[in-house]
């Protein structure tokens, strides 16, 4: 097994570019007159937009980075218990923010008693305050009474939400866990599997071929039979999530491997080979239940896997090989801050709507909308580059 000792400059552009446009694309709610190819296509439509390809990539991104974290860890010779508890710690944390975030989607504003800006404001800080990357420099007992603090607020936010219709309300629940609840699931699935499997390459491709097989059976109707147990055990997605960060580990193994080895030309083969073959099976299967973001379908899945393994072989052959990472300096914030990068938006957006700002209509259509929504985006990663300046950044 490779060592994964060395941690790739292409990850972390690879990571970079997809916060940009993850920012960029929820940006897009702002706007009309939006190009259809930019959006997310409808539930009931077999096709994909730019917005269903990002969070799939930062699946197989979250994937592509399991083997390094964790190598690291195995290198520094940190028994299988401490890792398991570092996975166990970070997967906790996204599910939290994750599940907190999904309700923010049904915040009954007349009913709550704080508005819902100003809640998802505190919601945000309480956040940076239990899982920021405190200075070594700060006192244990102060780092501890701002997490204090942090849990508190979290805590209180908690006891006075209110969500649901009027006359219906109902307190925080489970829906469909929030983006960065899905990725907490898909990271805690996929780091097991890596960790206990010790990142053998049989093993990893039984997983991916397994939790594709259960994505196929369930959108094909052959698991009705579980049906009753599906409220309480059963795997994000369908097994989409997780199938998408198991081809980014797989991924992440193959190059190593043959990047050790200096044999960069098999390696480069292998990835393209990789990559057609997912997206040949992905267009293949697509008369199952077409390509859905929002359904999880099995063609969607597949296609998106290759995008992936495809654009991550040309910023190997960019940045680790031809060393042109200095192209991306600009978002490089966006990955190496990630979380950080994405939780900003959500302090603009609430301040933004309590300051009853309104830009003109010409600002926020058409070509000109989505050079106001590019600029953002890059504006969010600008401000994570400084709070990082200033070692304001979250780490889980």
């Amino acid at each position: 097994m490779p060592s994964f000792k060395q941690r790739l400059a292409s990850i972390d552009v690879f990571r970079a570019l997809t916060m940009f446009l993850m920012i960029f694309v929820n940006d897009l709610w702002t706007l009309t007159n939006v190009p259809q190819w930019l959006e997310h296509t409808q539930a009931t439509e077999d096709g994909m937009g730019l917005s269903d390809v990002v969070f799939p990539a930062f699946l197989f991104i979250v994937g592509l980075s399991i083997p390094f974290a964790i190598g690291n860890r195995w290198s520094k010779g940190a028994s299988q218990s401490n890792i398991l508890g570092h996975i166990l710690v970070r997967s906790v944390a996204l599910l939290v923010m994750g599940f907190f975030h999904v309700n923010l989607e049904s915040y009954n504003n007349e009913a709550a008693l704080l508005p819902k800006p100003l809640w998802q404001i505190l919601l945000t800080v309480s956040f940076f305050l239990i899982w920021l990357d405190y200075a070594p420099t700060l006192s244990t007992p102060k780092k501890y009474a701002l997490q204090g603090a942090g849990i508190l607020l979290l805590v209180s936010l908690a006891i006075v939400y209110k969500g649901g219709e009027n006359g219906n309300t109902s307190w925080l629940k489970p829906h469909w866990w929030g983006i960065l609840g899905l990725i907490g699931w898909a990271y805690l699935i996929s780091s097991l599997i890596f960790l206990f499997s010790k990142g053998k390459l049989p093993i990893l491709i039984s997983a991916l071929v397994f939790f594709t097989l259960f994505n196929i059976a369930a959108k094909a109707g052959w698991l009705h039979v579980l049906d009753p147990v599906r409220p309480y055990v059963w795997i994000t997605g369908d097994g989409s999530s997780p199938a998408l960060t198991i081809a980014g580990i797989i991924t992440a193994v193959l190059y190593s491997s043959w990047a050790e080895k200096g044999k960069y030309n098999v390696c480069f083969t292998i990835l393209l080979l990789f990559g057609v073959v997912m997206l040949a099976g992905g267009f293949a299967i697509r008369p199952l239940a077409g390509i859905s973001k929002i359904r999880a379908t099995p063609s969607w899945v597949m296609v998106c896997t290759g995008i992936s393994i495809l654009v991550f072989t040309a910023l190997i052959w960019l940045v680790d090989r031809k060393q042109k990472q200095s192209v991306f300096n600009i978002i490089k914030p966006a990955g190496t801050s990630t979380l950080t990068a994405y939780l900003l938006p959500y302090i603009y957006y609430p301040l933004y709507l309590l300051a009853g700002i309104s830009l003109p209509a010409a600002i926020v259509s058409g070509a000109v909308g989505l050079i106001k929504s590019l600029l953002f985006a890059l504006l969010i990663i600008l401000l994570t580059g400084l709070f990082e300046k200033w070692r304001i950044r979250l780490k889980i």
